[in-house]
């Protein structure tokens, strides 16, 4: 039985790891996560936020680092998948997928209570 509260995570666990939806604010003044917010379609998504221009994917090479460095994971583990051009994107995170399901709540809850 999956709980009401892991329905709204915009992550998805799998074997290899975690594909986590984002929305991403490009020249966002720093480079942070913000928490979890609620699409007018009814999907979750976490909020990211990067100094980087949407140029060149200079934005998702910064959304990827700051990915990694917050989830304490090799930058090679952190993949785009989907999105490029968008601020909806689809990444992938290989690694223990109960550690980083752990790792995000705690990165969004602090985040969603500031």
């Amino acid at each position: 039985m999956v709980s009401k509260e892991a329905c709204k995570e915009p992550w998805r666990y799998s074997t290899a790891g975690v594909s986590i939806a984002l929305r991403v604010t490009p020249r966002g003044g720093r480079d942070d996560i913000d928490g979890i917010e609620q699409l007018s379609d009814g999907r979750s998504v976490l909020k990211v936020r990067v100094r980087a221009i949407a140029d060149g994917g200079e934005a998702n090479k910064a959304v990827l680092v700051l990915l990694a460095k917050s989830l304490g994971v090799p930058k090679a583990s952190v993949k785009l998948l989907s999105g490029a051009t968008s601020r909806l994107k689809q990444i992938a995170v290989d690694g223990d997928p109960v550690r980083l399901g752990e790792a995000l709540r705690q990165l969004a809850s602090a985040k969603s209570k500031d």
